[in-house]
């Protein structure tokens, strides 16, 4: 099996390579599976990415959730607890500054700072996943500790119940990928978190996590 580390250069060489019009198509295909779904619908608070690195780009997902109402949040590196995130109010005029990857985030403001057990649904990015839900990252970690307590709490409330049975727990994290990001499986370490849905382009994954 392959290194994470080559997992991810491979991934992101794929990636990379997609051009300006098939990004387009997907991330208008993207839109369209987001806005069917009926909890995306129900959701009043969302927090999502901004794309990086050739990722599947939310933006128009994000524009019909300004104009739905919704809120929608950013993850920003957290100044003092390494390694953490936090997720500030996003809105087309906010102030943004550009994180120590490049990335740009929200300027830091406490008002804006919205607790993770308060979002409704978590967009996450990824390099890669497989077909039983394991989502392999850039190597940072954030998502894995921003999601660890929601995880634990989802087994246990889960546990021997097949996925249309499952309860749901704030915040629900959904993996947002290109189709040729899964791969067949992916090398995990004890503190990766599964993800229980990953949404594509052309396709809606489900995963039993809880098992």
């Amino acid at each position: 099996m392959p290194t994470r580390n080559k997992i991810r250069q491979l991934i992101r060489t794929k990636r990379q390579s997609l051009t300006n019009i098939e990004q387009q198509q997907f991330s208008n295909d993207l839109l369209s599976q987001l806005t069917a779904r009926a909890d995306v619908q129900a959701a009043k608070s969302i927090a999502i990415y901004l794309a990086n690195d050739s990722e599947l780009d939310a933006m128009p997902f994000i524009q019909w959730c300004w104009q739905q109402k919704k809120n929608i949040y950013l993850p920003v590196i957290h100044p003092f607890s390494p390694g953490h995130l936090l997720f500030l109010h996003y809105e087309e005029n906010s102030d943004m500054r550009a994180n120590t990857y490049g990335i740009l985030e929200p300027k830091l403001d406490i008002r804006l700072i919205k607790k993770v057990n308060e979002i409704d649904i978590i967009f996450t990015p990824l390099v890669a996943f497989d077909q039983t839900g394991n989502r392999l990252g850039m190597g940072g970690g954030f998502y894995d500790r921003t999601l660890s307590s929601w995880y634990s709490q989802y087994r246990l409330e889960n546990e021997g119940k097949n996925f249309n049975e499952r309860k749901l727990t704030k915040p629900y994290p959904i993996g947002l990928a290109h189709d040729i990001q899964l791969i067949a499986a992916i090398p995990s370490q004890l503190w990766d978190i599964p993800l229980p849905e990953i949404v594509t382009p052309t396709m809606q994954y489900k995963f039993n996590i809880h098992k």
